[in-house]
């Protein structure tokens, strides 16, 4: 005890201050230090929860992005396969088209061919009809005075069987 007289500590007092130190020790550890603790730990797993989220959001976007890269590709592609498709049918369709036409055109020209046949058949026979009528015309006429009415029928029917055989 000699030695602690001539530290100048005096041991009452150091006792006192040990006590006093671990019932600090004991309060603080039991309403401080554990609180605090506890809400330092939960801060922690929810930063290493945050970053664990992050880090999966991350590995989606990435996913996603590739996906979408690939959707867009085949989108591309497909468009471009289209575009060629709609090219071919409106080359065919085209050519269609002008097939209908030269058909429509050719039956078009067949019909006025047809259509002047008929006409100029109509024509020519009411041209015979009117050269017969001139001609019978012509022929009472002309023998009025040279036959008898018998005579000059008879005549005149043997000239329009000839002009009726002629055409």
């Amino acid at each position: 005890m000699e030695i602690l007289k001539t530290f100048g500590v005096d041991p009452v007092l150091l006792g006192a201050q040990i006590i006093n130190f671990l019932i600090i020790f004991y309060l603080l550890k039991r309403f401080l230090y554990k609180p605090v603790l506890g809400m330092l730990k939960k801060r922690e797993d929810k930063i290493k929860e945050g970053l664990k989220q992050a880090e999966e959001a991350r590995i989606t976007l990435e996913k996603t992005l590739d996906q979408e890269k690939k959707i867009l590709t085949k989108a591309q592609d497909e468009a471009r396969k289209l575009i060629e498709s709609a090219k071919i049918q409106a080359k065919d369709v085209g050519k269609e088209i002008e097939e209908n036409t030269k058909r429509q055109a050719e039956k078009i020209l067949l019909d006025a061919r047809a259509q002047i046949e008929q006409d100029t058949k109509k024509m020519e026979q009411e041209l015979s009809e009117k050269v017969s009528l001139l001609a019978e015309n012509m022929l009472e006429k002309s023998l009025q005075g040279v036959f008898g009415e018998k005579e000059q029928k008879q005549i005149i029917g043997k000239a329009l069987k000839n002009i009726k055989k002629a055409s």
